[in-house]
């Protein structure tokens, strides 16, 4: 940090300000502006140190939010972060955003890929594709080799370009696929000639949904609208809704011909997490049949389950 020290020497700084003392050369002006982004780099990890300590003597820190304006998931993200890297393994030539993308890998992975994002002068999105295909390529799971009536898809979607740099947070959570690795399943391989697939997917995405139910073989009927109550930023609105389509292959009408309401309000939990009520819905309105769990986290008694983390 010896360069922050050289700023007093041509600076003056306030909180809202940056005035030069005197005249001073390209070299110098040079020396500023890396001390400058030096101090962007460090002050995360210096605000999620300091709220790690609070917490440890003090408990948590709900009043910071409102104090300082920061949101509260911010600081929690900050902090997350900087707890779970170790500080031997920071990096001064990378971002925050670049420790973000490794935070959930364990310590040795941690250190390889950012060694790699600084070796290979890697973007932060390009930090997180490495991460992505190196976890499909350690954690490939077959798929199963009998043929299922009833498939519940969760997929975990790739934003791509849709969301700004420094949008983690799906990918803190789990391993995401690009639209290709998802169309390219072979589920076409091991659904019942006449099956039907009820398939989660957000607004910002929805356009990408109709081409993986196109390349799984079946056609769009409906949907089901999932009220979360609790707010999600977005670009164009408050987000607080995500869909469940229900796409058909061949002739896969219910068995039970119960009509449920089409908007199902249940307050959002955990990231990710889907409300069991949905699948008490198929279970109701489809009795007999194989059922398979496509990206599942659990199993669940009846349902077969694919996915890395079940």
């Amino acid at each position: 940090m010896g360069d922050l020290a050289r700023i007093e020497g041509f600076c003056e700084l306030s909180t809202t300000n940056l005035t030069f003392k005197r005249d001073v050369s390209k070299e110098e002006w040079m020396d500023v502006f890396k001390a400058l982004k030096q101090v962007e780099g460090c002050v995360q990890f210096w605000i999620g140190d300091c709220l790690a300590y609070r917490q440890q003597r003090w408990g948590m820190y709900d009043d910071i939010a409102g104090e300082t304006g920061y949101d509260k998931g911010t600081l929690q993200n900050i902090k997350s972060v900087s707890q779970k890297i170790n500080p031997n393994f920071r990096n001064e030539n990378l971002s925050f955003a670049h420790h973000q993308q490794v935070a959930s890998l364990p310590p040795e992975k941690q250190e390889l890929f950012l060694n790699k994002a600084v070796e290979d002068k890697l973007s932060v999105r390009d930090l997180r594709e490495q991460i992505r295909r190196s976890n499909i390529e350690e954690k490939t799971v077959e798929l199963p080799g009998d043929k299922y009536r009833i498939i519940y898809a969760d997929p975990p979607w790739q934003y791509g370009n849709s969301m700004p740099e420094y949008f983690t947070e799906q990918a803190n959570h789990y391993q995401l696929m690009t639209l290709e690795d998802i169309c390219t399943l072979k589920i076409r391989d091991i659904t019942e000639d006449n099956a039907v697939l009820f398939l989660w997917v957000t607004s910002p995405i929805l356009e990408d949904a109709f081409k993986v139910i196109e390349a799984w073989g079946f056609k769009y009927k409906t949907s089901f609208v999932w009220d979360k109550i609790k707010h999600n930023m977005g670009h164009y609105n408050s987000v607080r809704h995500e869909l469940l389509l229900v796409c058909v292959k061949g002739s896969c009408t219910p068995d039970n011909l119960k009509l449920f309401d089409s908007v199902v309000s249940i307050e959002r939990t955990e990231h990710s997490v889907k409300p069991e009520y949905f699948r008490e819905i198929i279970d109701t309105l489809y009795t007999s049949g194989k059922r398979i769990e496509l990206f599942a986290r659990t199993t669940v008694d009846g349902w077969e389950a694919y996915g890395n983390e079940s």
